[in-house]
């Protein structure tokens, strides 16, 4: 499908090879315990998850700083649990969360595998709009940041995807044409569409098939690039 045309892979880190979702939660049953906050954690994380992903297409619209994304997705879950939580104690958990956030390592299923089939025939990059502090460590704990050559942050583009600006820092620094270039990544606005506006071409992870569309193929399994490229 691209084989002969792309050189340089792209991916997205969290939800695409970086397992958030299950690394987030381990994180939560640690600084609950260590902060003595008492809620169900999977009822926490029923209200958390949805609200979280509000907020960071809030951030990534520029609507909300890193700041307020950090404190009100917390207070937004407690106020709708019915739980009354002091604006220091969310302080910090926001706090405690970012810490031990990156030494939890899970992976996507076939991360490894995959990365391992493409470095032969592949240059390897990041694309991210996680936090600059934490993504290197998220790579360095899983063991799978010497795959890649450029790991490119929102923060360092002073912009995040899907605005066209961090996609073409990342050509930029990778001295990579965007006809050259695949895109992966889970998210259809900010990964797929974000990099298709760039030129990029481009491969929607999407493992949880809640988006049907034909802007480029998708696929739920990661070893699916395997049959690929």
């Amino acid at each position: 499908m691209f084989n002969g045309q792309v050189t340089d892979i792209f991916f997205d880190l969290d939800h695409t090879l970086w397992d958030f979702e299950r690394n987030s939660a381990l994180t939560f049953e640690k600084i609950f315990l260590q902060n003595g906050i008492h809620v169900s954690l999977p009822m926490f994380l029923q209200v958390y998850v949805p609200i979280n992903f509000e907020y960071w297409k809030l951030y990534r619209e520029e609507k909300v700083t890193k700041e307020e994304l950090r404190y009100q997705r917390l207070k937004k879950t407690f106020d709708t649990l019915g739980m009354s939580i002091d604006r220091s104690m969310i302080d910090r958990l926001s706090d405690d969360y970012i810490r031990y956030l990156s030494s939890f390592n899970h992976i996507i299923p076939h991360t490894k595998e995959v990365l391992d089939y493409l470095r032969p025939n592949y240059r390897l990059h990041i694309i991210t709009n996680g936090f600059g502090e934490i993504q290197h460590k998220k790579l360095k704990n899983a063991k799978i940041l010497h795959y890649f050559e450029a790991i490119i942050n929102s923060e360092m583009a002073g912009v995040k995807k899907p605005h066209p600006r961090i996609f073409e820092l990342a050509l930029a620094k990778t001295r990579v044409a965007p006809e050259n270039s695949l895109m992966v990544g889970d998210n259809l606005e900010a990964d797929i569409l974000g990099a298709q506006a760039v030129g990029f071409h481009t491969l929607h992870f999407n493992p949880t098939q809640d988006s049907n569309h034909d802007f480029c193929k998708i696929i739920t399994h990661l070893s699916e690039i395997k049959s690929i490229l």
